[in-house]
């Protein structure tokens, strides 16, 4: 499902616990951390797709976590066209994400990476807020960024 524009719509999850650490999950096989994201299926609300993500990529349901706040709008990151599938070249820009801000209300043994049969991450770890992006594959770094920046007011809401 690809927007007139060529974006895909997608979620952004930053998972805190606590002390307002962040999950930051590794991909698998490669040297780079992200946070869990996903896109959103046909029919789907936004909130829908970051708790289907949220399971199939961390392993948690929803009474392991608290919602704290999201974006208000989309947050947009082009794709380098070297990394765009063929089939998708010309019609294919990037995504558009509405990013979650969610508190661990449950324990860390709670994480499981497998909790679906094409796991995203082999390894996770928890960082301050405000970890550094150079490990987050360089298109994606401005949307971290924005993401971070507008939802850090509600870290201590709740």
């Amino acid at each position: 499902m690809i927007d007139r524009d060529g974006y895909r719509p997608n979620v952004g999850i930053i998972l805190c616990n606590a002390h307002n650490d962040v999950f930051w999950g590794k991909r698998i096989k490669e040297h780079s951390w992200q946070f869990p994201q996903g896109g959103i299926k046909a029919g789907e609300t936004p909130e829908q797709a970051m708790y289907r993500e949220l399971h199939e990529e961390v392993g948690l349901h929803p009474d392991h976590v608290m919602i704290l706040g999201r974006t208000k709008g989309w947050l947009r990151y082009d794709v380098p066209s070297h990394w765009v599938k063929r089939e998708w070249r010309g019609s294919y820009r990037g995504q558009k994400q509405i990013w979650f801000l969610l508190r661990l209300v449950g324990k860390d043994c709670d994480v499981c990476l497998r909790a679906s049969t094409h796991p995203e991450f082999d390894a996770w770890r928890w960082n301050n807020y405000w970890v550094s992006l150079d490990s987050v594959i360089e298109f994606k770094r401005n949307v971290y960024r924005q993401a971070l920046n507008e939802l850090a007011r509600f870290l201590n809401k709740n």
